[in-house]
């Protein structure tokens, strides 16, 4: 896995295909190979995926018990893409990644060819209440061993054995502090947008997702049925289909914000690449339905 160093961090990241740039951030105590396993393989026939480790998880180190915070997320990302070179690129966020990518956008717009975010409110609540419940350390050793397995899996090897039992709090204790992005603040991101919730995610009503994407001056809506918040993994075949759209629908545009930007790179994604995205959710992981023209 390579690495970079970027606001006094040592960034992980993977990296995937070949064309515009675009970046994936996970969700918090995820990784973005696990939260992404299944849009990958597509992105990459017609991006250069970069998918980052976020501080404190996987491969990029950070002792959390020194702090966490969200506003440190948004400036490891600017340090990560202004390491890379990247002048402007897509950015897909999901959950913390998607708070990530909103607070980017209201400061940067200018540096976005397009945003996604997923599973992500600007209120307070339930977000606050439902990520304290839930990440508890004792909580998850009582009543999800499963997932304790996991934490342990996915972040010993890069931050040391059970760092994720200062990781959760940590991250509950900036959800319930971080300061609130305003009206103000997300209709500076003029840009294409897809907003993206699930029907039942307890973090994300779907009311909330709708304000989101009415007060993004150019923003989508995709509220996928009968799921709760991990769209990406548990409805693979419409997010897929809806990101395919979306590239379709707004390639002029990300050229224009590309050469605007003096990227190097004014090519915007290919639209006859993702041109056949669909099929079931049955599988996270099944991707055989891609469009096979692009080699």
């Amino acid at each position: 896995m390579p690495s970079v160093q970027a606001n006094g961090l040592e960034i992980g990241y993977d990296v995937h295909g070949a064309g515009p740039p675009l970046v994936l951030l996970h969700g918090a105590t995820s990784s973005g190979r696990e939260d992404f396993a299944a849009q990958i393989p597509l992105l990459a026939r017609a991006f250069l995926v970069h998918v980052p480790d976020a501080r404190g998880h996987a491969s990029t180190r950070w002792d959390t018990r020194a702090g966490f915070r969200h506003d440190w997320l948004v400036n490891d990302l600017i340090a990560l893409v202004d390491a890379l070179g990247l002048a402007t690129f897509h950015l897909i966020g999901f959950s913390m990644g998607a708070m990530t990518a909103l607070q980017f956008a209201s400061r940067a717009p200018e540096r976005l060819r397009t945003l996604v975010v997923v599973g992500i409110s600007t209120q307070r609540e339930p977000r606050a209440s439902v990520a304290r419940r839930l990440m508890d350390p004792v909580r998850v050793d009582r009543d999800d061993p499963s997932w304790a397995h996991e934490l342990a899996r996915r972040h010993d090897a890069g931050q040391g054995r059970n760092a994720w039992r200062d990781l959760l709090p940590a991250i509950a204790a900036d959800v319930a502090a971080q300061p609130l992005l305003a009206p103000r603040d997300l209709r500076r991101i003029e840009l294409p947008a897809l907003v993206v919730a699930g029907d039942r995610d307890p973090f994300v009503p779907v009311d909330h997702a709708w304000g989101v994407s009415r007060l993004l001056p150019d923003g989508r809506l995709l509220i996928a049925p009968d799921c709760g918040h991990v769209v990406p993994v548990r409805r693979p075949g419409l997010f897929n289909e809806a990101l395919a759209g979306f590239y379709r629908s707004t390639e002029a545009t990300a050229r224009t914000r590309a050469a605007s930007g003096s990227s190097g790179d004014p090519t915007a994604a290919d639209p006859a690449s993702l041109a056949h995205a669909g099929g079931s959710d049955a599988s996270p992981t099944d991707v055989s339905w891609l469009d096979e023209r692009r080699r």
